[in-house]
Order: structure tokens, then C-alpha cells, then sequence
């Protein structure tokens, strides 16, 4: 797995410009056509690497997609809504795609609301949508006015250009509402719980180095960490996920054992180490369990 991607490196490699300085200060924004960033001369598939930013595009035409440890086969045209704790990579069908996508970072939207609550961008969400023509029309025009606005002289203009984002990130909730598994209920303690509880889960991830380990497994470990009973943090998370914190932990370790089975060269041995197995034969048959067949078979 390559290196997570900076703005920076972003800017510089793909488009052979830096981030201007008020960018930096304001937390950063920006908004492309794909023509604007494949050039003449496009490389494809992209690294399959983490970013440091979100970012939200429309690509028209069929793809394939690697997001975490998932394939996705778009047939028509993919809205995909990234994030920088997943690593993906996407290869489309025509090597001169059009489109637009937009990258920002958590401080440009600090203070107007967390997107990480979106379905979208939860771990369980669905963040590659397939879209027909039909239903891509309506989120390019909104791409458009972001186009539009970003080249403006207006004053205010960063502002707007955030509720535009929220638009689309809308936009895609209502295209595939069966998405969103339940009602989002009121924000209550035991949801923050829960919601504490997935972050620190999450920022575990992705494994880029054979020198990382986990250092967060256990529901007591994960308990102590938050300052609550193990089992009431058990009982949170079975009331607001349907799952006990061992599922939970277990099922995101299986995802990323995947991913680093797909999508790096590393034994097993180092593999279960970075994921906290200090026996390989323990981490072999913990991945039996969850995916229903042994590491090596897996991989090959």
C-alpha cells in the first residue's frame, strides 16, 4: 500500500501547482473538471493509498473501484464520497473520463457541521454510488456552480462553496436512501459513546507500515480509553449498532487483514503482528472465523 497522499503531493505531482496560503489558513478548499486533472496524458489505475483530505466526485462511465477491502463494479457513472481514513484506488473504463470532484479538508469544514455523521462516510456506510445518466445530471449542475462560484470575486464565496458541498453529499443520500440503514434519533450520551468509540477504532486504520501495530484491541482496552464500564460500552453499542464491542472490533480487523492481503506483499506473520496477534497461528484461525477461509487462500 503506497503512502497517504498530502494536499500537498496531490497539488504538486497531479497538477503541478501548490495550495495557495490563504487555502492553508482558512483550511482548504478546491474544486476540478477531470479535464483539468488528466491532462493529456492520464496514469491509470491511481495507487491504491489513503489521503489526507476528502474528497467528492462524479466520474461519467463504468468503473472499477478498490475502497478498504471491497470491490465495486460501477456500470454507468460513479458518485464516490472518500475520506482520509479508507484507503481506495479507481481505474474507469475510458482513460479520458469527464466529470468534476472537489477536496477539502476537516478544518475547512470545522464549525459547520460533521460530515463523518453522514451514512456516506461511516464505516458501514456505502461511499461509491452508481448512478444513471439521468440521476448524474442534477450533481454535475451542482459541480457546475461550484465551478462557477470558486472563479467568482465574491467576498463570501468559501462560505457558500460549503453548503454547496453539503448539497452534494444530500444529493447522494437521496439517490440511494436504502444507504442509510435507520432514522438518525437525537444525539443522546450513549450515541456519543458509541460514536467516540468508532473513532478511536477507526484511527487505527489504515496499516501502512510493518513497523504499526494496533494498540487499541480489546473492548476493556477500549473501555478504560473512554472512561466507562466495559459493560455499559457493550451495552451502548449492542443498543445503538445491533453488534457487541468484540464484533465491532472483530469485524474491522478482519476488513483491513483483507486489505493488506490484497493489496501489499508483507507475510503473514508480519500482518497479524501490526493487527495485534502476537501468534500467527491465532490471527489464522481469527481470520478463518471471520472470512470463511484461511489467509493464504484468501490472498491467492
Amino acid at each position: 500500500m503506497d503512502k497517504t497522499e498530502s494536499l500537498e503531493v496531490f497539488y504538486r505531482e497531479k497538477l503541478g501547482i501548490l495550495p495557495s496560503e490563504i487555502f492553508k489558513k482558512i483550511g482548504h478548499f478546491n474544486v476540478f473538471t477531470m479535464e483539468d486533472y488528466t491532462g493529456p496524458k492520464p496514469a491509470y489505475p491511481m495507487p491504491y493509498s489513503r489521503k489526507d483530505y476528502y474528497k467528492i466526485a462524479l466520474i461519467r462511465g463504468a468503473h472499477r473501484v478498490e475502497y478498504a477491502d471491497h470491490t465495486y463494479e460501477v456500470k454507468h457513472n460513479m458518485l464516490m464520497f472518500a475520506n482520509p481514513l479508507i484507503p481506495y484506488n479507481w481505474t474507469p473504463e475510458n482513460l479520458q473520463p469527464t466529470g468534476a470532484f472537489c477536496v477539502f479538508t476537516e478544518d475547512y469544514m470545522k464549525g459547520f457541521g460533521n460530515i463523518k455523521d453522514y451514512p456516506l462516510y461511516q464505516p458501514a456506510g456505502t461511499p461509491i454510488l452508481d448512478i444513471t445518466d439521468e440521476e448524474a445530471g442534477p450533481v454535475m449542475d451542482l459541480f457546475n456552480r461550484m465551478l462557477k462560484e470558486i472563479a467568482s470575486e465574491y467576498t463570501y464565496k468559501y462560505d457558500l462553496l460549503r453548503s454547496q458541498v453539503f448539497e452534494i453529499i444530500h444529493a447522494g443520500l437521496k439517490l440511494r436512501p436504502a444507504c442509510i440503514t435507520e432514522d438518525v434519533p437525537g444525539f443522546n450520551a450513549g450515541q456519543r459513546i458509541a460514536s467516540l468509540f468508532h473513532e478511536l477504532l477507526d484511527r487505527q486504520f489504515p496499516i501502512e507500515s510493518t513497523v504499526q501495530k494496533m494498540q487499541l484491541k480489546t473492548p476493556a482496552e477500549f473501555a478504560d480509553q473512554l472512561n466507562v464500564h466495559i459493560n455499559h460500552l457493550n451495552r451502548v453499542l449492542k443498543e445503538t449498532t445491533g453488534k457487541t464491542t468484540t464484533q465491532l472490533i472483530a469485524a474491522r480487523i478482519a476488513s483491513e487483514a483483507r486489505a493488506l492481503l490484497k493489496h501489499t506483499d508483507w507475510n503473514i506473520s508480519e500482518i497479524a503482528w501490526c493487527l495485534g496477534f502476537e501468534d500467527t497461528s491465532n490471527f489464522v484461525k481469527f481470520f478463518k472465523k471471520q472470512s470463511e477461509t484461511t489467509p493464504h487462500r484468501f490472498r491467492s
